[in-house]
């Protein structure tokens, strides 16, 4: 079950000529979603591969640096005779700029668009053994950030002990996996905790958007495979990393050290590091004891289940 993540645009609000405005493309197996849409995000979409079969496309805010590839994108979306239906997640209070957005050429898509208002807590999406979540961010406009977890697995089904205790080969031990007890032919019941191990925990990644540290993000999910944060300004500009509501490198990792992160990204750099992201990985990592990175646009990133 695959689960991969491809940065199309990790460009702070002014985009550099290495680095697009936000934009974060998500597959699991055959969903596709999309997590803001800064200008020329599908552009980027064609030049990764991605393709633009997305269901789902979830908004952290209303900047222009994270939206304003919203009507190209339906535009090419109509030009390639979509039908399905997308839905657009928006932080509470922001439908009508939306809508606006959707409808910036003069007429409605040719295919349905849904806007629904998220907020803090609520689940945005829910889809076949998997979630998206919704938290509170702090930025300086309504803002949210989003999870994407996984449900648990089940456990690993021990063949070699199901068949010491005489259960044959067949659809029992799959019975038995789904969490059902089978009788034995000698009246024999073996039941599912006998040979199935606890259940293991699927995957998850956090997606902040533009924000100051905040226990949300942490709170959000359990361990996450994967944080992608703001870190916009390195110690240089703490003061105004504050000042705009947005994080440093180090607050980054300081924030993925209390969330038992496993990876962290460091997005939305401001161009005034364009082609310097030593600071940024040095700051982090003095904290951060995983594994962080400063992706590059259209870098691709699988996420394997942890025990695998």
């Amino acid at each position: 079950m695959s689960l991969c993540v491809t940065f199309l645009g990790t460009a702070g609000a002014i985009p550099t000529t290495e680095r697009n405005p936000s934009s974060l493309f998500v597959a699991r197996e055959g969903d596709q979603l999309l997590f803001d849409a800064g200008e020329g995000t599908q552009r980027q979409m064609m030049r990764f591969g991605t393709g633009f079969s997305i269901s789902h496309l979830f908004v952290t805010h209303l900047h222009g640096d994270h939206v304003l590839g919203i009507p190209g994108l339906l535009q090419t979306m109509a030009f390639n005779d979509r039908e399905e239906p997308l839905s657009i997640h928006t932080p509470h209070g922001t439908r009508r700029q939306i809508n606006s957005l959707v409808n910036a050429l003069g007429n409605r898509p040719s295919f349905p668009v849904r806007i629904n208002e998220v907020g803090d807590g609520d689940v945005a999406s829910r889809a076949d053994e998997y979630e998206v979540r919704v938290f509170g961010t702090d930025h300086d406009t309504r803002s949210v950030g989003y999870a994407l977890v996984e449900d648990d697995r089940k456990g690993r089904f021990d063949r070699e002990h199901a068949e010491e205790l005489g259960v044959p080969v067949g659809p029992k031990f799959s019975k038995l996996h789904a969490g059902e007890s089978v009788e034995l032919e000698d009246g024999t019941v073996v039941d599912p905790e006998q040979v199935v191990g606890e259940p293991r925990t699927g995957r998850s990644l956090v997606y902040t958007g533009d924000t100051r540290p905040t226990t949300a993000t942490i709170e959000v999910a359990d361990e996450p495979d994967l944080l992608i944060h703001d870190a916009t300004f390195a110690d240089d500009r703490a003061d105004r990393a504050a000042t705009t509501a947005h994080s440093t490198a180090r607050q980054a990792a300081e924030i993925a050290n209390r969330a038992g992160v496993d990876r962290l990204a460091l997005m939305h750099l401001s161009s005034r590091y364009a082609g310097h992201t030593d600071d940024h990985l040095t700051q982090a990592r003095a904290v951060f004891d995983g594994e962080v990175f400063v992706p590059e646009d259209g870098q691709k990133l699988e996420i394997p289940y942890p025990d695998d």
